[in-house]
């Protein structure tokens, strides 16, 4: 596929700074100038209506961004997606809802070593309170990663067992992921952690949805910023959390409050409390955009790897200053193979390159010695060029 020139879309976010060269796509993706539209349509609506502005949210907005979101993951039903702010909320809600937080033992959790913070921080907290039993599996080696996260899925009992669909220390794409936490005994709650991976590299939860509890949100590839993140929760699971919002309950706030705490029907059982609309309308915009432009998610995968491969070659050819092929993670698939839409330098000095990347105004980010550089739809093969050339001046052999 060639490269695509898709930069009209974004023409305000890349007019705020000419000079800028933002090759953070998988942190905070740039904004489509019709998210802009939406976001002032969400103001209006909340200037026109006033409170009734819920009927709404609840009556259009929502039920659309469920759809929409459904669509994309091959799933049907709508009423299987769930909103809130960020996915830690939604991963506390969930993890709450674990039987064992009612048999007064610690939850066993097993997960890959390359989770993000959202699970990271919260099981080293919970494990310092004795809450938890927290187990990890390596990620590397990757090619032995599917063998090795299967066989100690099953190898011992566990109440969450979570991993990421794409790896945010390095853009793997752990495709065997869906099909192990699928494979769980009923008692387990399968967690797949799809923000690097929602729309960045195609993504048909299948029948696995039927089992699987998929979390991600719009704030990457999405493209429509933050507050816009869900759960999306397989039928005929009736869990109870129990770290819960009034949202939880929303269509029986009339009826009687004495008893058991009710949960409404599907995922809204996993709703937290009042939360920002604004999110959903962008959003829902950016599908709109998409779809107008005839662009589908393998369209951005492709867009996105044909411009590593054009950087990874300016890298080879001395064309990128101190930057080196031997040091990117998964360089022998630049094409885009195994690996989602950011690439993953492995160096020790990482934050120090970063920040006179930044000085110099390109936009990248390090997470320890892990040196990312995301490639994103208003992305050109020019800007690509203009990176190798801008990396050879601030951080030179």
């Amino acid at each position: 596929m060639d490269i695509l020139d898709k930069t009209h879309l974004f023409s305000h976010a890349l007019a705020a700074e000419p000079g800028r060269l933002h090759f953070a796509a998988h942190s905070h993706h740039l904004w489509p100038d019709a998210t802009r539209a939406a976001h002032e349509r969400a103001w209006l609506d909340a200037a026109e209506r006033a409170d009734e502005k819920w009927d709404l949210l609840f009556g259009e907005i929502l039920p659309r961004a469920q759809r929409n979101v459904g669509r994309t993951l091959g799933v049907d039903d709508g009423a299987r997606v769930v909103f809130s702010a960020n996915t830690h909320d939604l991963l506390v809600r969930l993890f709450s809802a674990s039987p064992a937080w009612g048999e007064g033992r610690p939850l066993r959790v097993l997960s890959t070593s390359a989770e993000f913070h959202s699970v990271t921080r919260q099981m080293r907290r919970l494990r310092e309170e004795g809450m938890v039993e927290w187990e990890v599996v390596d990620a590397e080696p990757f090619d032995t990663l599917g063998e090795r996260f299967r066989a100690r899925a099953h190898g011992a009992r566990w109440d969450v067992v979570i991993a990421s669909h794409v790896l945010f220390t390095s853009a793997f794409v752990f495709d065997e992921a869906l099909d192990v936490l699928a494979s769980l005994p009923d008692e387990t709650i399968p967690v797949l952690d799809g923000y690097h991976g929602y729309f960045a590299v195609p993504t048909d939860l299948g029948a696995a949805a039927d089992r699987v509890y998929y979390t991600s949100g719009g704030y990457k590839y999405a493209m429509c910023g933050e507050g816009a993140c869900f759960l999306v929760a397989p039928p005929g699971r009736e869990l109870r959390p129990r770290i819960t919002g009034w949202f939880a309950g929303f269509s029986d706030l009339a009826g009687s409050q004495d008893g058991p705490v009710g949960y409404d029907a599907g995922a809204a059982r996993f709703f937290g409390a009042t939360f920002e609309p604004t999110p959903f309308y962008r959003l829902n915009a950016v599908f709109e955009l998409l779809e107008a432009e005839g662009l589908t998610v393998q369209h951005l995968h492709q867009h996105s790897a044909a411009l590593q491969l054009r950087f990874l070659e300016r890298v080879a050819s001395g064309e990128a200053g101190a930057l080196e092929v031997e040091d990117v993670i998964g360089r022998q698939r630049g094409d885009g193979g195994r690996w989602g839409n950011f690439l993953t330098f492995r160096r020790a000095d990482g934050a120090e390159l970063q920040q006179r990347l930044l000085r110099a105004r390109v936009v990248t980010d390090v997470r320890g010695d892990r040196l990312r550089f995301g490639f994103g739809l208003y992305h050109r093969a020019e800007d690509v060029d203009a990176l190798a050339a801008r990396c050879s001046e601030a951080i030179p052999r």
